[in-house]
């Protein structure tokens, strides 16, 4: 059947639903080079905009998978179950979580991307240790997971190949947003991925791609659907992204920070996060008896951490990259500071050099944002609220414009409540 990119693109302009044909066409062309970078960002912007049905995502996703191989763990002694995020602000959670749940017995085969917008990439923070390789075969891929029990790999190029070109364009064409856009890309690599089971964890409030508890609902059940639909066992999380995760954000920055969870210490909210969905994840594979806060207390996380790095040619010991240049925005009053919006964080980290403004753009290892308090702490006049850092100074003047308007200080006194990590389930 004869297709052409303007067609489908017109298709969806016009709020009608794509069929299974177009579908298939559509991603295959693209995979294919035949369809445009520019005519596949209109057709992204017409998803967002008008939205997809339940069947054409799963078929969307399906199409995705299909673009390339489907790995297989069955030689594998343990269980597998992986983990991913929506993105947000200081999430570094996927660091310490995957050698803790090695640990504990399940073997976890962590897909990892790269910075979207605001939101962190993992892989952008582990290339900030020395010799750390992100690409591996899938060979060697399984060899890690094999010989340590978990490896944080980027996705090989034959594995969902359309998703890959998708997930780059989408960063750079304000597209990141589209429900059936996140739920597939997310989807089509860890089904193809060959987990046996998957935890997902979905950002809600400023700082995440879904700003409401209701947005971030529907997203966390499409995907938990088509984990189901293609025989893996998924379950979501809701947690909050209000505030950043942690004390900071950047790459080198919270790699630091995930050691000292590692080694036992580290922010209470990264702390609980980790255990939380350590303990889902532990559940899904089937390990409901282990117990992740020992493994962390007893440094048992800790040696596969080490390992992990090690066999993908990383120095656990090596000395981070650290910014040559930084800037403290002091406390302009006295009180609690009852807000610090992970949002207006996340731009001023992306504007120091820690994320992307082209998908071919290089990121400094040790750019970033150092919160020196949280909601609820006390702070005084001219003390330290944030640390800047970045090797490029001249970016300090843009990314203090994100920084302004984005806490808030009230009278010393001021009741004050966080709100939970974890806001609901979905399974």
């Amino acid at each position: 059947m004869a297709m052409d990119a303007i067609s489908v693109i017109r298709t969806k302009r016009d709020r009608a639903a794509l069929t299974d044909e177009q579908i298939d066409w559509v991603i295959d062309a693209y995979t294919r080079g035949e369809v445009a970078d520019y005519q596949m960002a209109a057709l992204n912007m017409a998803i967002l905009l008008n939205g997809m049905d339940r069947r054409e995502i799963s078929r969307w996703t399906a199409a995705m998978i299909a673009s390339g191989e489907r790995m297989d763990f069955s030689s594998l002694s343990r269980p597998t179950a992986d983990k991913h995020s929506t993105g947000g602000v200081g999430d570094k959670i996927t660091l310490p979580l995957a050698p803790l749940v090695a640990a504990c017995g399940a073997a976890v085969p962590q897909l990892s991307g790269r910075g979207l917008g605001h939101t962190g990439g993992t892989l952008d923070k582990l290339e900030s240790i020395p010799g750390w390789r992100a690409l591996l075969s899938n060979e060697e891929m399984l060899s890690v997971l094999d010989g340590t029990g978990a490896v944080i790999c980027a996705a090989g190029d034959g594995l969902a190949p359309a998703d890959k070109k998708l997930y780059a364009l989408r960063d750079v064409t304000g597209t990141v947003e589209a429900i059936p856009l996140i739920a597939s890309s997310i989807m089509s690599k860890k089904i193809a991925e060959g987990t046996g089971s998957l935890v997902l964890d979905v950002k809600v409030g400023s700082g995440a791609f879904m700003k409401t508890l209701d947005d971030a609902r529907e997203l966390a059940s499409t995907m938990v659907g088509l984990g189901t639909d293609h025989g893996v066992k998924t379950v979501a999380l809701l947690t909050d992204m209000s505030t950043p995760l942690g004390l900071t954000a950047g790459n080198a920055l919270e790699v630091r920070e995930s050691v000292e969870v590692l080694a036992g210490g580290g922010p209470a909210d990264v702390v609980e996060l980790t255990l939380a969905l350590a303990r889902e994840m532990l559940d899904a594979a089937g390990l409901k008896d282990a117990d992740p806060a020992k493994a962390l207390a007893d440094g048992s996380a800790m040696d596969v951490w080490r390992r992990m790095i090690a066999a993908q040619g990383g120095d656990p010991d090596a000395v981070l990259p650290v910014a040559r240049e930084q800037h403290v925005v002091v406390a302009p009053t006295s009180g609690v500071l009852t807000r610090l919006d992970a949002y207006d964080i996340g731009i001023a980290a992306w504007r120091l050099g820690a994320g992307r403004a082209r998908k071919e753009d290089p990121v400094q290892a040790g750019a970033g944002v150092e919160l020196h308090a949280k909601p609820g702490d006390p702070v005084v006049a001219g003390q330290p609220l944030l640390t800047l850092h970045t090797d490029t100074p001249e970016r300090f003047g843009y990314a203090l414009e994100a920084t302004e308007g984005s806490f808030d200080i009230a009278p010393e006194g001021t009741a004050f409540s966080a709100s939970p990590v974890v806001l609901g389930r979905v399974d």
